[in-house]
């Protein structure tokens, strides 16, 4: 259970009974107040706004209602001690028993610990990697990839109807730089010679494979024809091939979409002028001209009257462009029939995760989902920053394959699939994250990957001691659960155990706030809880997990290791990582 949102009921029963013998005035909202971790540990275990929130609303100073508060409080079984700080804050210190209870409870409930419903009956469309179908996927494309799988799994750990996306802008000038670019290695892989590489086409080796396909699929056929001829069934040839190409780099990282939507798809069937028809008929389109941007000087600026978006309505600081000047619609007439088509296909709430070269595209999507779904769709859109690649704190710019970037996919067999997920975690999305190939491979607590994975394989490890040195005894979590866990008394071992018990908070708070990272950080700290544990027992013997002479006590510690296992467990699959059985 979260623990916090039981206290909160709690709390919330006390102030109704409070309400009942007329210490508290009647018609209150008794809902509104927080439960949360204080700031400092030392002032208890958990802490309440109860007494300030409501005292406006009562009429009462806060700290008169947070000392009748308090005072109910110590009554309960699990407060040992309830005290008002400050102008009315309310800490409360919660009995050994209490976190005891929470042990067993993450014994009985395994992996599973953390699951829940806070998101059910919500559906949320998650939309990421979105790389443009023109070539091998780079390592910043793999960030955004990560975290916006990892997000989705996270939502659904609490609860959510998740929808995994990603969107093939295949509509755009770029994919026919990609048809002429594979036509070109199509002539070559028919024996022509190509000489270098034109400016304004892809210079990339993986294109080889694509014209050495075509060659072999269509023989002769495009040669010789003049470009209108061919440049439509080669676009569609190399749009397919890239995103095979693009496919296979995100099964190489385990990322998985539940749907593919396609630009193309969406102006051939219409949607865009259906989408923009709809901003018409609300008075939401107009004919103007914009002011120059910033820092462009009036020579360099030619006005002239365009379809505009009357986006200033919702948010965003000018209109925006829908047409351009060839009659054509813009990119972002497009994105808004897509994000109206994600919104009818149910995703009322959409997570668009976005490279940080996008961070001036933000507004004026917001702005336009708000327009076009008349308030009712959230659109959230989470960008990342850039990853810098180093080698020995060398930096590493230049790729084998691509020519011009680190492909994803010499990252990840360089360093693994698992190493290359966990460490995007360890830094927020929008914070430019530093990838040191030596770093991140090295055996050391500086290491957070490897910090993390052997706090699992040694808890794993002495789990197997355990059933080696103890032969017969039954070790299943069941009966672990049944273990004399209040023998479980030292400081060190209280406060793995509440820090274990925050895991279904963590992933609730984390998945409402849509911040992933949250986790890597979390896993951090359990490990760090429990390697402080094992180096207490290596100075006293007394707190070492297996004691030849206690039995019982040796049954209560080895209950709490099996914990720390499930809760690292629980939280490396929300990362998509694999747990370490063993450090080699």
């Amino acid at each position: 259970m979260n623990l916090f949102k039981y206290l909160w009921g709690e709390i919330k029963i006390e102030l109704e009974a409070l309400t009942a013998v007329g210490k508290l005035p009647a018609g209150l909202d008794l809902g509104r107040f927080s439960v949360e971790p204080p700031r400092d540990p030392a002032h208890g275990d958990i802490a309440t706004n109860a007494a300030m929130v409501l005292a406006k609303p009562a009429g009462k100073n806060p700290r008169e209602i947070a000392e009748l508060l308090a005072a109910a409080l110590r009554g309960h079984a699990s407060v040992t001690e309830a005290t008002v700080a400050g102008p009315g804050f309310i800490n409360l210190r919660l009995a050994d028993s209490f976190w005891h209870q929470r042990l067993s409870e993450i014994l009985i409930s395994g992996t599973s610990y953390g699951d829940s419903t806070t998101g059910q009956g919500i559906s949320v469309n998650v939309e990421y990697v979105s790389a443009n179908p023109t070539g091998p996927m780079h390592v910043g494309h793999g960030r955004g990839a990560v975290v916006g799988d990892v997000l989705a799994t996270l939502l659904q750990k609490a609860g959510y109807a998740v929808t995994r996306e990603y969107y093939i802008n295949d509509a755009g000038a770029q994919v026919d730089v990609l048809a002429r670019s594979t036509h070109l290695r199509y002539r070559e892989a028919l024996g022509e010679t190509i000489g270098a590489i034109p400016d304004g086409l892809y210079p990339g080796d993986y294109l080889k494979e694509a014209g050495r396909q075509l060659a072999e699929r269509d023989g002769k056929r495009w040669l010789g024809l003049p470009e209108a001829e061919w440049l439509v069934p080669v676009r569609s040839f190399a749009i397919d091939a890239m995103m095979a190409l693009i496919r296979a780099d995100l099964a190489a990282v385990s990322i998985r979409h539940d749907v593919f939507t396609t630009e193309r798809g969406l102006v051939e069937s219409g949607a865009v002028d259906a989408a923009l028809a709809s901003l018409e008929a609300a008075d939401l389109l107009y004919t103007g001209t914009l002011e120059p941007p910033k820092g462009k000087l009036p020579d360099d600026w030619e006005p002239r009257p365009q379809l505009l978006f009357r986006a200033t309505q919702f948010g965003d600081d000018v209109d925006r462009p829908v047409k351009k000047s060839d009659g054509s619609w813009t990119y972002f007439a497009s994105d808004m029939a897509y994000h109206l088509d994600k919104y009818r296909r149910g995703g009322k709430v959409m997570i668009d995760v976005w490279g940080a070269d996008h961070g001036g595209y933000v507004k004026r999507m917001q702005a336009a989902v708000k327009a076009l779904t008349g308030g009712e769709g959230v659109l959230d859109v989470k960008l990342c920053q850039l990853v810098n690649l180093f080698d020995k704190g060398e930096p590493v710019r230049m790729s084998k394959r691509a020519g011009t970037f680190i492909t994803l996919r010499e990252v990840v067999d360089e360093v693994g699939k698992d190493v290359f997920r966990f460490i995007l975690l360890t830094r927020r999305n929008d914070q430019a994250l530093d990838f040191d190939f030596a770093k991140v491979m090295e055996q050391s607590k500086d290491n957070p990957v490897f910090y993390v994975q052997y706090a699992h394989a040694r808890s794993r490890s002495v789990l197997r001691h355990a059933a080696a040195e103890l032969g017969g005894v039954d070790l299943t979590p069941a009966l672990l659960a049944q273990a004399p866990l209040d023998r479980l008394a030292d400081p060190a071992e209280l406060a793995l155990i509440r820090l274990l018990a925050f895991w279904p908070r963590l992933v609730e708070s984390a998945a409402e706030a849509h911040e992933p990272h949250r986790v890597a950080f979390y896993l951090g700290e359990v490990a760090a809880g429990f390697h402080g544990l094992w180096n207490k027992g290596k100075d006293d013997a007394s707190l070492r997990f297996l004691l030849a002479d206690d039995p019982a006590m040796t049954r209560a510690r080895l209950a709490l290791v099996q914990a720390v296992v499930f809760v690292i467990a629980s939280g490396l699959a929300v990362l998509g990582v694999e747990p370490a059985e063993e450090m080699r």
